[in-house]
């Protein structure tokens, strides 16, 4: 694969498209921990009775932009 990557041009060498491959890696690493992290806090909330029930998509968008 990193063959093919050097071969269409878009990277000079194979190490640009393992530098390139590697901070994709540690991209989506960081993202995963950030969901985990927000899900937990969310599950908390859920067990601590802090929820809102949202019937519709209108209401649902009036509670993000914090109209409720």
């Amino acid at each position: 694969m990193v063959k093919q990557k050097v071969e269409s041009g878009l990277y000079n060498n194979s190490s640009e498209v393992i530098r390139e491959a590697l901070r994709l890696l540690n991209e989506r690493d960081r993202e995963n921990q950030w969901l985990q992290r927000e899900a937990a806090i969310g599950f908390a909330q859920l067990e601590a009775g802090e929820v809102h029930l949202v019937h519709s998509k209108e209401e649902l968008l009036a509670l993000a932009k914090g109209d409720e």
